[in-house]
C-alpha cells in the first residue's frame, strides 16, 4: 500500500521534459533546422511544411525556451557579424549631401550604420532624386534588399505610391511629409517640450515662451499647453509660430512683436536664427531674455534638448530588423511609432536666476 502512493506521487513530482525542435523533427522525418524555419516563419520552407511543423509543434505542447532566446541575443551582441546582407538608405532630397549639413540627420546616419554593422548589415546610401522610384525599385531586388530606411523626407515631387512597398520592410525618421506611411522614428517632441519647460521653469524663469517651426508646432505646442498648467495664468504665454516661408526680416518682426506683448524672459525654440534676431533686436541674451533649444545639435544655442540622434538611428536598424525577422513587408495596417526621449543639456545661454 505504502509502496503503491509512494510510486503515485514519484509519477506526480517527476517534472515534463521540454519538447524541443528536434522531437518535432523526428516525427516529422524532416532536420531541425527545417523546423527551426518554420516556427521562424521564414521563406526558406515551403507553406506545406510550415503549416505541419505548427500543427505537429502544437500537439506535442511545444514552447520555445526563453533561455536559449536570450542566450542567442547575448551571442548577437557579445560579437561583431561579419557583413552578411545589405539595408537601404534612401535619401530623397533634390541635393542629397545637404541632408548630412544638419547635424540630427548626420547622427541619424551614424547611429544606423553602427547598429547595422552590429547586427551583420552594411548600409547602403541611394538617392531617390537622381533614380526614378520604379529603377530604383528594380535595383534593390536585383541585390536583394529587403530592408529600407527612408531618410528624413524633404517636400519633394515624388510620388511614393508608384513604389511598390509590398516586397519591403520600411521605417523612416520623422513626420514631415505625411506618405509613406511606414512605421517610423522619431523624437518625442511632446515629452521633450516639458522637459525643457520644467527645467527653465526650475532655474527660476516666470515668463516662459514657445517660439518654433510653425511644422513642429503641433508637436512642441501640446507639450508647451500641457507644461504651462502647473504655473499661474498670468505665466501662460501665447506661442510664436515662425512660418518656414516668411524671411529673416518678417520672422524678426513678428518675434519684436510678440516680445512686447508677452514680455517673456525665457525662450524655448528650435529655430536656428533665434539668437541672431534678438541680438539685431538689442536684447542680450541671457541678461535679457534666456534661450532654450529644443535641438541642441542643429541651433547655436548651448542650453536645452539632445534629441539623442544618434539613439533614434540605432532604433531605427532595430526595428527593421524585427520586421524583417517576421517578413512582416508592406505598408502597415497599424503603424509603430517608435519615440526616443531627449535628454537635457544644461548651458550659458540659461543661468540660474533668481527670482
Amino acid at each position: 500500500m505504502t509502496s503503491a502512493h509512494s510510486d503515485d506521487r514519484d509519477k506526480k513530482e517527476k517534472p515534463q521534459r521540454r519538447i524541443t525542435m528536434k522531437d518535432i523533427a523526428r516525427e516529422l522525418g524532416i532536420s531541425h533546422v527545417a523546423v527551426s524555419y518554420a516556427l521562424r516563419n521564414l521563406n526558406e520552407v515551403s507553406e506545406d511544411t510550415r503549416q505541419r511543423v505548427l500543427k505537429k509543434a502544437e500537439e506535442m505542447g511545444y514552447v520555445s525556451d526563453p533561455l536559449l532566446s536570450v542566450l542567442s541575443r547575448y551571442r548577437l551582441d557579445s560579437k561583431n557579424k561579419p557583413i552578411q546582407a545589405e539595408l537601404a538608405w534612401i535619401n530623397s532630397w533634390d541635393r542629397p549631401e545637404e541632408l548630412y549639413e544638419h547635424a540630427e540627420f548626420k547622427l541619424y546616419w551614424d547611429g544606423a550604420t553602427a547598429s547595422a554593422k552590429r547586427f551583420g548589415f552594411e548600409l547602403v546610401k541611394f538617392n531617390a532624386a537622381e533614380i526614378p522610384l520604379k529603377r530604383l525599385e528594380s535595383i534593390l531586388k536585383a541585390r536583394n534588399i529587403k530592408g529600407i530606411l527612408m531618410a528624413p523626407l524633404e517636400a519633394s515631387e515624388l510620388d511614393w505610391s508608384t513604389f511598390s512597398w509590398n516586397d519591403f520592410a520600411t521605417v523612416r525618421f520623422g513626420r514631415t511629409i505625411p506618405q509613406p506611411e511606414t512605421h517610423f522614428v522619431s523624437s518625442a517632441q511632446i515629452n521633450n517640450t516639458i522637459l525643457a519647460f520644467n527645467k527653465t521653469h526650475e532655474l527660476g524663469y516666470q515668463r516662459i515662451g514657445l517660439a518654433c517651426d510653425w511644422l513642429k508646432y503641433r508637436f512642441f505646442g501640446i507639450g508647451f499647453a500641457w507644461a504651462q498648467q502647473h504655473v499661474s495664468v498670468e505665466q501662460q504665454l501665447p506661442t510664436l509660430s515662425l512660418e518656414h516661408t516668411d524671411s529673416f526680416e518678417k520672422k524678426k518682426q513678428k518675434l519684436n512683436n510678440w516680445i512686447k506683448k508677452t514680455n517673456p524672459d525665457a525662450i524655448i525654440t528650435d529655430s536656428p536664427e533665434l539668437p541672431l534676431m534678438l541680438e539685431n533686436l538689442g536684447y542680450r541674451i541671457p541678461e535679457d531674455i534666456g534661450l532654450a533649444t529644443l535641438s541642441i545639435n542643429d541651433t547655436p544655442i548651448d542650453t536645452g534638448i539632445n534629441q539623442e540622434p544618434f539613439d533614434m538611428g540605432r532604433a531605427a536598424v532595430r526595428q527593421i530588423v524585427a520586421l524583417l525577422s517576421e517578413n512582416n513587408f508592406g505598408l502597415p495596417e497599424n503603424r509603430h511609432e517608435t519615440l526616443i526621449g531627449g535628454t537635457w543639456v544644461d548651458g550659458s545661454m540659461l543661468p540660474p536666476r533668481n527670482t
